[in-house]
C-alpha cells in the first residue's frame, strides 16, 4: 500500500517577523538618504533601515551579523522609492540563511533594473506630472497647489509599507517579475514622462523678442506666423544639444541667466 507521506502539502515556514515589523521596514526605508555618503552612496541608510531585522535573525550569531553588515556597507545606489521591495526580498533570504555570496550577487544584480523602473515611474512620470499640475494651480495664488504636491509625497511615504510586504511575501518569486518586466515598465514610463516634460516646456518656456525688421515685429508678426513658439523650441533643443556634448547643467543655467540679462539690457527681449 502506497504511503501518503509524499502527498502531504509542503508546510510553509513560519515567518520570523510580524506584519507590524515588516511595516516598520517600509517606514524605515524612507530615511535611507538621511545618511548619505559619496563614497558609499545609500549604503549607510540602507544598513540602518534593516539593522534591527538582521539583529533578530542573527541574535545568536555575532559573526553572521558582522558579515551581513559588512556586505551592505559597500557602495549601494538604486531607486530609493522601490527599496522596500528589495529589502523585503533580501530579508527572506537572510531569514533562510541563504549563502552570503548568493545574496550579495542577487542584490547587486537587481539594483540596475530597480533603478530603471523606479526612476522612470517616480522621477520621470509621477513627480513631473504632479509638479506641473501643482505649479499651474499655485501660480494663481491657490494654496491647493503646494498642498497637492505635499499630499503626493505623503502618499509615497506610506506606500512603502505595502511595497515592503510585497517584497517579503513574494520572496525570490519577485526576481523573475522584476527582471522580465523592468525594460518594458521603464520604457513605457519614460515615454509618458518625456511627453509630460515636453508639454511643460511648451507651457513654461517663454521667449519674446522685441526686435523689428523694417517695421515688422520679428517674432509676433514673422516667426510666430511661420512656426508658433519657434524660439522656445529652438532654445530648449540648443540646451539639449549642449547636454549631449557633456556641458555641465550648471553652466547651462549660468548661460541662460546671462543671456536673458544681456538681451533685456540691450532691449531685444
Amino acid at each position: 500500500m502506497a504511503s501518503n507521506t509524499d502527498n502531504k502539502p509542503e508546510t510553509k515556514k513560519k515567518s520570523l517577523f510580524t506584519n507590524h515589523e515588516i511595516s516598520m521596514l517600509g517606514i524605515r526605508s524612507n530615511l535611507v538618504q538621511a545618511s548619505f555618503s559619496y563614497e558609499r552612496m545609500h549604503a549607510p541608510g540602507w544598513t540602518w533601515a534593516q539593522l534591527p531585522f538582521w539583529q533578530k535573525i542573527y541574535k545568536d550569531d555575532p559573526d553572521g551579523l558582522k558579515a551581513v553588515m559588512t556586505d551592505n556597507m559597500e557602495f549601494i545606489n538604486s531607486s530609493p522609492p522601490l527599496y522596500p521591495i528589495l529589502m523585503g526580498l533580501l530579508l527572506t533570504m537572510e531569514e533562510d540563511h541563504v549563502d552570503r555570496n548568493t545574496i550579495k550577487g542577487l542584490k547587486n544584480a537587481l539594483f540596475g533594473p530597480m533603478a530603471g523602473i523606479g526612476d522612470a515611474i517616480f522621477w520621470f512620470t509621477v513627480m513631473p506630472i504632479t509638479g506641473g499640475i501643482a505649479a499651474s494651480i499655485a501660480k494663481n495664488g491657490n494654496v491647493l497647489g503646494p498642498l497637492l504636491f505635499f499630499a503626493v509625497y505623503v502618499f509615497l511615504f506610506w506606500s512603502r509599507i505595502p511595497l515592503a510586504h510585497l517584497g517579503y511575501n513574494l520572496g525570490t518569486k519577485a526576481i523573475d517579475v522584476i527582471q522580465e518586466n523592468s525594460t518594458i515598465i521603464s520604457h513605457v514610463a519614460s515615454i509618458l514622462g518625456l511627453t509630460v516634460i515636453g508639454s511643460l516646456i511648451a507651457s513654461y518656456v517663454k521667449m519674446s523678442l522685441t526686435v523689428k525688421v523694417a517695421g515688422v515685429g520679428l517674432q509676433k508678426q514673422l516667426l510666430d506666423k511661420i512656426f508658433p513658439n519657434l524660439l522656445p523650441f529652438a532654445f530648449v533643443f540648443l540646451l539639449y544639444w549642449l547636454l549631449r556634448k557633456k556641458v555641465s547643467p550648471i553652466w547651462l543655467i549660468v548661460i541662460t541667466f546671462v543671456l536673458a540679462i544681456f538681451m533685456s539690457f540691450i532691449g531685444w527681449m
